[in-house]
């Protein structure tokens, strides 16, 4: 009940290696045996993690050294999952800072450090891939001092601890290039640095019980599941509590009936939980992020958590089209409604409104990515849906319509750092800083979000695939007026039945198509992107005339250029006003609002 404890979190941008480092922690500390096989990125536990290679959820973890526990939170790299990384700095009393020996700090290093900072919580930072050939470990040094500075730290948090090392090989050092060289390095300077620098938590283990969530899961056996700190006093298993929480007067009595704490990975059943540990409590339903278990008879509850205003919205709406309930399960309003609400409930950074339509439901998230992986989670629990075009929310400060202005980075090819500055100030980005190195250069803007939906996939055609662009909220600014929308217009088929070769044939010089031979559509469905501004209906599925069946020969030497494939992501970014995605377990389906044409031509003269 006494062992010492540290509450860490680790946080970085994306790709600079927190997962990885977490999986070498574990080995160098004895935390898996040497028989037991262990998955690389062993944190990344959801599907969408491993296939894209990001976190996205907040993990918990524990590892016992020296007789020190080490409770440490993997948190997401990604500014969509901000607000992933603000409620569990609550549960820590310091952080790694994780940089990269070539990048250097980048804007969501500057997002996690700010809420760092805020919560007066103490910075150690570990420069990782000190084995890269290209490394600059002096200048990243200085930029996270600059970094540290333009934050507004105090003289005792620029007096940073720094370690250098690699956390994917297991080794650093307190020098960045040791006199003995690498060999025979471990990651004991790490933790030594962690055991050293990390403040003690000061709890009162004899005061009435104080437990906050700061994580929400649900388990089919268990019911909800809360993570987070003890800030007071012991809990224990049976002990009759106060469910509360600030915004609410009344309170509700509950029971701890499941109680546990992490060793390595694994959730093990504990009796009790001191002030300053990490613990697991199952079983109470209407538990949500931020609530508090007490004393039944003391009610106290704890602050709030405040995470930062979301500033994306979209629509989801029941899939209404003619291929409604054929490919997926779920696909009724109740439906869909419980599952947002059920990732509400998980995600502190998401919001569920209500419509003036009793099927569509407004969601509101932090970004194009952090909603598309709510998508990508439904589809594949095969629900069936539609959304519409990602809308920046607009707020009203001191009686001025504002819109978020985000830090935007983008690492691209020197000689395609013109155009890429060209196209970004057409979207009214304003360039901050651009530094040139040979042949990459790294470009910084402060950019209206509604510029930024669309520009990832520009961005990656203007620099041949090569351009990496990374962002964060920055601030609310007075809407700056027209940002330009997409150029093109798009093919539209007019009719419902399935694609026909000899129509494509036909139709190639129109512009780049979406669907196949043999592809069912149907009429308002948007099958290409038209090479000219305005939309065209067309017949997709027009065959050939029996009075030109003697020419069939030509058939056989058609050539169809192949169809556009576009991700949901990519899709989410090409969607305009007028149109709507429509999402199901197979497919992915592009089409008008109004199906009919007459329809859309009245909402067109009405200015709808």
């Amino acid at each position: 009940m006494n062992t010492p404890v540290r509450n860490i979190a680790i946080v970085a941008h994306v790709d600079h290696g927190k997962t990885t480092l977490v999986d070498t922690m574990f080995r160098f500390a004895g935390t898996f045996g040497a028989h037991k096989q262990v998955a690389e990125r062993v944190m990344d536990s959801e599907d969408q993690e491993r296939e894209r290679g990001i976190t996205i959820l907040a993990k918990n973890t524990a590892i016992d050294y020296k007789g020190v526990r080490i409770n440490i939170v993997d948190t997401p790299g990604h500014a969509d999952f901000g607000g992933q990384v603000e409620r569990t700095l609550n549960m820590a009393d310091g952080i790694i800072l994780l940089v990269d020996a070539r990048e250097g700090p980048m804007p969501q290093t500057r997002f996690v450090l700010k809420k760092a900072f805020e919560r007066g919580l103490k910075a150690m930072v570990m420069v990782n891939k000190i084995d890269r050939p290209d490394k600059r470990p002096e200048w990243v040094h200085d930029q996270i001092l600059e970094l540290f500075i333009d934050l507004g730290a105090d003289d005792s948090m620029l007096e940073f601890p720094v370690v250098y090392g690699s956390g994917r090989d297991g080794f650093c050092s307190d020098e960045i290039e040791p006199a003995d060289g690498w060999d025979g390095k471990d990651l004991e300077p790490l933790f030594d640095m962690i055991l050293r620098e990390t403040p003690d938590f000061d709890g009162d283990l004899e005061g009435n019980v104080q437990f906050q969530a700061a994580t929400i899961d649900r388990d089919d056996f268990q019911g909800m599941i809360a993570v987070g700190r003890v800030n007071r006093g012991i809990l224990k298993m049976g002990d009759r509590m106060a469910l509360c929480h600030p915004d609410r007067p009344r309170y509700e009595n509950v029971v701890i009936k499941s109680l546990f704490r992490y060793e390595g990975l694994e959730r093990v059943p504990a009796i009790a939980v001191p002030a300053g540990d990490i613990a697991i409590v199952a079983g109470i339903e209407g538990i949500a992020i931020g609530d508090t278990l007490s004393e039944s008879e003391h009610p106290d509850p704890m602050p709030a958590i405040k995470v930062d205003e979301p500033t994306i919205s979209m629509v989801f709406s029941i899939n209404d089209s003619p291929f409604a309930g054929k490919e997926g399960k779920y696909v009724t309003s109740r439906h869909v409604l419980g599952r947002l609400e059920k990732a509400a409930v998980r995600d502190a950074a998401l919001t569920i409104k209500p419509t003036d339509s009793a099927d569509s439901y407004e969601v509101l998230g932090r970004g194009v990515m952090h909603l598309s992986v709510l998508m990508e989670n439904m589809r594949r629990e095969n629900f069936e849906f539609a959304v519409s075009k990602p809308r920046v929310i607009i707020k009203d400060v001191d009686g001025v319509s504002c819109e978020p202005i985000e830090r935007a980075t983008v690492e691209t090819p020197s000689d395609s750092a013109g155009r890429i500055i060209e196209y970004l100030g057409r979207r009214r980005g304003v360039l901050e800083n651009m530094d040139a190195d040979g042949a990459m250069t790294k470009l910084e803007f402060f950019i209206p979000s509604r510029g930024l939906i669309g520009a990832r996939t520009a961005l990656l055609t203007l620099s041949q695939g090569e351009a990496i662009l990374s962002h964060v909220f920055e601030r609310w600014e007075a809407d700056g007026g027209v940002i330009p929308r997409r150029q093109n217009g798009v093919l539209i088929s007019d009719r419902n039945g399935t694609v026909i070769p000899y129509a494509l044939d036909g139709l190639q010089d129109r512009g780049t198509f979406f669907v196949s031979p043999g592809d069912d559509v149907y009429e308002g469905m948007v099958v290409g992107e038209y090479n000219r501004e305005g939309d065209l209906p067309l017949n997709v599925c027009r065959t050939k005339k029996l009075t030109n069946m003697r020419a069939s020969g030509r058939d056989e030497n058609t050539k169809i250029a192949p169809p556009r494939q576009m991700s949901l992501e990519e899709f989410l970014e090409y969607v305009e006003s007028d149109e709507r995605l429509e999402i199901t377990p197979k497919s992915l389906r592009l089409r008008k609002t109004l199906l009919d044409p007459n329809a859309r031509k009245r909402a067109s003269r009405a200015g709808v």
